[in-house]
């Protein structure tokens, strides 16, 4: 059917209630129904370079099933029961996609960001108390293993460490060379290390224990992690199932090629799309072990498209910036949606993008917490540039306002905190840690995203920021995008941040960093004049603009403010320490637990005192930076 708007939605919520739909109760078994029904369909597709004409790896339904299967068995051979943890640490791989399905299966998988530190993957190790860990073999230019080692020495609770060869992905002259130059490292002491696709071989294509019917939890993602202390977000099956039917249901049919070069550690590519995919039948394309970020990938993108004959393709903003830098230089016709998400989109890049491709352009929303999807601008219906469109169907959003009477649900176009209620949604248990789940929901079901957004009179969402992202200027709350969707209008610039940088009168002053578009050069002080212009609110026209080489960012190309806010709290208070005369100076910032970002300050023979005089009319703390002394 037509999904062109909140009619259409409503009539598949009338259809029946959502438990009376009689899905598959588990993963596994949405899997064999999809195998059953599309045995020789492809289902995914992976190439380790983006060369075009490259190795790839093909399996079809019935073979990812086989796969499947002989890799939950390996786990419980292994001892994994339904309520223990398998934790992977890979990059996107073939048997990344076959350890989700098969962990999910035996019992709880937790994918973990292998760009993290090793003390930040050894604290989620911890958390979750995984027993055994799939990760890669040692492998040139990558030191997952090595992390992952390190990581493993700090979680006693680890048992086993199944390795991935990526080298069975690599063919030709470098299928010789790798062995040769394939990094040496030692084993963490205590654990059992055994390759990951020979155990797995060993064991049946029939499944050797019960498959239970029961909606449990089968996925851990961590949230955050860049302080070593991640949250833990619990999905159960039905949250995936739910995933997986919204796609199916709404984007993808078994005759659609899906582009997804996000990472297999992050709810986008594992839910909507990995269980799009299963529900439906798609054939799902991942295009080198870093997807984005790899060699290649977004000069060989459009070719890739060619050879794959993509019609969808998963995309977020960072990407659509960095394609529209590139010539369109292959026949990519049979493209007929781009789904992008993440983070809000700009219009300016919408527009670039659609008019230089042709291909119809939606964005959504979603979050880890809720499962994955929140809502989409309806691919038959009006998009309006800017939301996030309508709400699934079966999902609820209502904004919510505090007042010092309590949360009160907020007007038509009336920004407040968004929060979700939906099959994803698991009311009261979101976070493994029962404590962090305190304060988490509202009216019981109704999770709090921590996302500023509004409702227009049409029922669509508009995301307006993250409410610890507002920029408060002396009270006066300041919306970050405001500032990024002018700069973003500036021809020369491919990415903005902006924040809020420490002032002592104001407590925060908007400032703003960008990267520029390759080839183009702009001044800070022509950027200003610009945003004097555009940033129509004067309260909110930035104090400072830094031009950066490359912003920073995550994974799946979010700009990474906290490590600007770092950076915006090191430079003021050196100027400030500097007018002072005094020769301290911040050395770095970390991010505490309990108190968010606290300058370390090496004092060079300055007082406390006179530091404490200079740097205490700052709301962000300091501290004298570990072993630095006072003047006597």
């Amino acid at each position: 059917m037509t999904f062109a708007g909140i009619a259409d939605r409503d009539a598949i919520e009338n259809e029946m209630p959502w438990d009376k739909r009689g899905f598959a109760t588990t993963l596994y078994g949405m899997l064999s129904n999809t195998a059953q029904a599309y045995p020789t369909h492809k289902a995914i597709s992976y190439q380790i370079f983006s060369d075009p004409k490259s190795k790839a790896d093909t399996l079809t339904w019935a073979q990812l099933k086989d796969r499947t299967t002989q890799c939950a068995n390996m786990f419980r051979a292994l001892g994994i029961g339904p309520t223990d943890v398998i934790a992977y640490v890979l990059p996107n791989a073939t048997e990344t996609v076959i350890t989700l399905l098969g962990g999910a299966t035996a019992g709880i998988v937790n994918p973990i960001n292998p760009l993290l530190e090793a003390e930040q993957i050894g604290a989620i190790l911890r958390e979750t108390n995984a027993k055994v860990v799939v990760t890669l073999r040692p492998f040139p230019k990558t030191d997952v293993a090595q992390k992952t080692t390190e990581a493993v020495a700090l979680a006693p609770n680890v048992k086993t460490v199944l390795e991935v060869d990526l080298l069975t992905h690599v063919s030709g002259l470098k299928s010789l060379i790798i062995p040769l130059i394939r990094p040496k490292m030692e084993k963490a002491p205590g654990v059992t290390y055994k390759a990951f696709n020979a155990e797995c071989a060993k064991q049946p294509t029939t499944l050797q224990f019960e498959d239970e019917q029961v909606d449990r939890v089968a996925c851990y993602f961590h949230t955050g992690g860049t302080t070593g202390m991640p949250k833990v977000a619990q999905h159960k099956y039905s949250g995936m199932i739910y995933n997986g039917w919204c796609a199916q249901k709404l984007l993808f049919t078994e005759q659609d090629v899906v582009m997804c070069p996000l990472p297999l550690f992050h709810v986008f590519a594992c839910h909507p799309i990995l269980m799009g995919a299963i529900a439906s039948g798609a054939h799902v394309v991942f295009p080198t072990p870093q997807g984005y970020r790899g060699d290649g990938v977004f000069d060989n993108f459009w070719k890739l498209i060619e050879r794959w004959k993509v019609t969808f393709i998963i995309t977020v903003p960072t990407a659509i910036s960095a394609k529209m830098q590139r010539p369109i230089d292959a026949d990519i016709s049979t493209i007929k949606t781009a789904f992008s998400g993440s983070a809000p989109l700009p219009q300016e890049l919408y527009k670039r993008f659609e008019k230089a491709t042709g291909v119809n352009l939606i964005e959504g929303y979603g979050m880890t917490e809720a499962t994955c999807v929140v809502s989409v601008n309806p691919l038959d219906g009006e998009k309006k540039i800017g939301s996030v469109g309508i709400t699934f169907p079966y999902t609820r959003v209502k904004i919510y306002k505090v007042t010092p009477e309590g949360p009160v649900e907020a007007d038509v176009d009336e920004v407040g905190e968004i929060c979700v209620s939906n099959p994803g949604v698991y009311a009261g248990h979101t976070y493994t840690e029962e404590d962090k789940n305190t304060d988490l929901f509202y009216n019981t079901d109704f999770l709090r995203t921590g996302d500023l957004g509004r409702i227009d009179p049409d029922g669509y969402l508009w995301i307006t920021g993250r409410a610890k992202d507002l920029i408060i200027r002396g009270g006066h709350n300041i919306d970050p995008a405001e500032i990024e969707e002018a700069l973003l209008g500036h021809e020369a610039v491919a990415f903005a941040g902006a924040i809020g940088q420490p002032d002592i009168h104001a407590g925060e002053v908007p400032c703003a960093y960008v990267e520029l578009v390759a080839g183009a050069s702009v001044t800070p002080d022509a950027l200003m004049e610009f945003c004097k212009e555009h940033v129509h609110e004067r309260a909110a026209q930035p104090k400072h603009m830094t031009v950066m080489p490359e912003l920073p960012k995550t994974a799946v190309g979010k700009v990474f403010k906290p490590d600007l806010r770092k950076e915006a709290i090191t430079r003021i208070y050196n100027e400030t320490l500097s007018k002072a005369e005094l020769e301290a100076r911040v050395t770095s910032v970390i991010d505490d637990k309990k108190r968010g970002l606290v300058a370390q300050v090496a004092l060079n023979g300055a007082t406390q005192a006179s530091v404490q005089t200079v740097l205490g009319d700052f709301v962000r703390p300091w501290e004298v930076a570990q072993g630095a002394t006072a003047a006597k």
